[in-house]
């Protein structure tokens, strides 16, 4: 149940269209739904604001089929993400009507369009190209989130003149998702830009001493600019939850 659901069942109780007792049976329903290899949480968009998403590695096709179905089951968008095309197509097969974004690797079973639940917009900056599927997922899910995004991408520090461009469409920005690989520099130069949050996605690119996004992650946590937070390395889904629930406030 998200939390639309919820306040539509107490706004009928107090207009008098349901009788709380029905209501109260809504609400006592188990907040999970066992599948036949899992146990899906389908009242965590009511708790935490963002509904169970489905990370997709390590799963079979017809083990992400069982968790859609559930959340779909509750009237519930289902996002899976790191989908590979060759899983998502399987998956398609089982349930048809999903969209697919194969830049993004993520798989939808939802509306085509989301109704818009953030106070303003939120900014998608990426360094580079190599760093675009990790910023694509992040745009991609935050739109489905209900935001409405800008992405600006190419826009690495070696650079600098490219970034300083796109200032006016930053500072336009409530939340910023700062994507980075190599040494991981753009997140502090676009904090120093503006006065809102800044979620800093270090990426896994880069050469050897990179070492797998870890070069990146340790220059982001050290950033001097105190409005930059940080999430694990190629974490756009959890960059763009983060944001969200900023952008609601």
């Amino acid at each position: 149940m998200e939390r639309e659901r919820a306040l539509e069942l107490l706004q009928a109780v107090q207009r008098g269209e349901l009788a709380p007792a029905e209501a109260l049976e809504s609400f006592a329903r188990p907040p999970f739904v066992d599948t036949a290899h899992g146990r899906v949480d389908v009242q965590r968009a009511l708790r935490q604001g963002i509904p169970e998403a489905i990370f997709a590695p390590g799963k079979t096709p017809a083990q992400i089929a069982e968790v859609v179905r559930a959340l779909r089951a509750e009237d519930q968008p289902a996002l899976a993400t790191r989908v590979a095309p060759e899983v998502a197509r399987e998956v398609q097969a089982l349930l048809p009507g999903g969209d697919y974004v194969a830049d993004a690797r993520l798989l939808w079973f939802g509306p085509a369009e989301v109704n818009l639940r953030g106070k303003g917009s939120i900014a998608v900056v990426c360094a580079g190209m190599a760093d675009l599927p990790v910023a694509r997922e992040a745009a991609e899910v935050a739109q489905r989130l209900g935001n409405k995004v800008e992405l600006l991408c190419d826009v690495g520090v070696a650079g600098l003149h490219r970034l300083l461009a796109a200032v006016p469409l930053l500072r336009e920005a409530r939340v910023l998702i700062a994507v980075a690989g190599m040494e991981g520099a753009l997140p502090s130069v676009v904090a120093g830009l503006v006065d809102k949050p800044v979620i800093a996605v270090p990426c896994s690119t880069g050469y050897g001493a990179a070492l797998g996004g870890g070069a990146a992650l340790l220059c982001m946590l050290t950033s001097c600019a105190p409005n930059v937070a940080v999430v694990n390395i190629d974490n756009g889904f959890g960059a763009a939850a983060l944001a969200s629930l900023i952008n609601r406030l």
